[in-house]
């Protein structure tokens, strides 16, 4: 159901069908995941070691910092930067989707190459999350920026922090850390729509005997959530260094959860960050981050094809 089948039944997925249902899955699965985003990104700004052998930061382990946030900040700040992170996932999801269908409808139509293959969705994939990330890069900032203040806030509202970053450090500062972005996100969405596929193939079609609707959902979670932790594994240190090159200019909102540092770009922050933390410093919120991946990545290909199956249906039954 994800991609161009030119052996379907039906007709292909309308752009507009295949956004609509992309900003479904990605708002419910948002709503789902973001305490798991809050822990990762906290995880990921701590300079100090994160681990419960030898505590040294404010943060060391992932029920330790549950149990932290919950006591200093309320159960509200596990939904720290909602609304932006909402905003990011509604529109990368519409963005991602529309151009994965659209990307391998022409591939099959204008190459010579199956829109069904593994290397296909590897590609298309790859393109369809760089055109959503151009697109949604200031919301990414944002929900960053939010997700790593602390108490007292720096930002009051989602207005008062796009006038203040607009004001202190321009219309550039809301793409700060696209570069090593764009070098994750094409290998890391890539790989999902890839093992995607090629979990879906090796499990091959449900059984006719039994429901095949519920077969089918549960393919799609399972199949989703391993190629999420798969893809994540493979891609993470760019990921945490986006995390670093993002709060860059927003280090007093920092300075109470530890140590900070200022970076001069992707070259120094990896720099800087294998010099002090050594290599498992690129692995920080490792954790969170696969549990995290497993369940969005799960959720969003689930919730993908469910509301595409509800949209087609309501257009089969007028």
């Amino acid at each position: 159901m994800v991609g161009y089948d030119p052996g379907s039944k039906g007709a292909a997925p309308a752009p507009e069908d295949a956004a609509l249902s992309g900003s479904a899955a990605g708002m419910v699965t948002r709503a789902l995941i973001s305490p798991l985003d809050v822990i990762k990104i906290r995880f990921q700004l701590q300079i100090e070691s994160v681990s419960s052998r030898h505590p040294e930061g404010k943060y060391w382990g992932l029920f330790q910092a549950s149990r932290c946030i919950l006591a200093e900040e309320g159960l509200p700040a596990f939904w720290k930067g909602h609304l932006p992170a909402q905003l990011l996932s509604v529109c990368f999801g519409a963005v991602q989707f529309a151009s994965f269908e659209f990307l391998t409808e022409m591939t099959h139509k204008s190459t010579v190459y199956d829109s069904q293959t593994a290397g296909v969705h590897f590609v298309c994939g790859g393109l369809a999350a760089c055109s959503a990330t151009v697109a949604c890069q200031p919301l990414d900032t944002l929900r960053t920026r939010f997700a790593a203040q602390g108490e007292p806030k720096v930002y009051h509202s989602l207005r008062h922090a796009v006038s203040t970053m607009y004001r202190t450090e321009g219309a550039l500062g809301f793409y700060r850390g696209l570069g090593p972005t764009l070098v994750a996100v094409f290998p890391y969405a890539g790989l999902q729509f890839f093992f995607y596929k090629v979990l879906k193939n090796l499990m091959g079609p449900p059984h006719k005997d039994s429901d095949v609707s519920g077969q089918c959902n549960l393919r799609s979670l399972v199949c989703g959530s391993c190629a999420g932790v798969i893809s994540k594994t493979m891609t993470y240190p760019f990921d945490l260094i986006k995390k670093r090159l993002q709060v860059g200019g927003f280090e007093e909102a920092r300075a109470h959860f530890g140590q900070v540092r200022r970076y001069g770009g992707f070259v120094d922050c990896v720099s800087q960050i294998a010099r002090e933390e050594g290599l498992r410093g690129f692995l920080k919120g490792l954790s969170p981050s696969l549990v995290k991946a497993a369940v969005s990545t799960g959720f969003t290909f689930f919730w993908y094809e469910f509301f595409l199956n509800v949209i087609q249906n309501q257009k089969g039954s007028q």
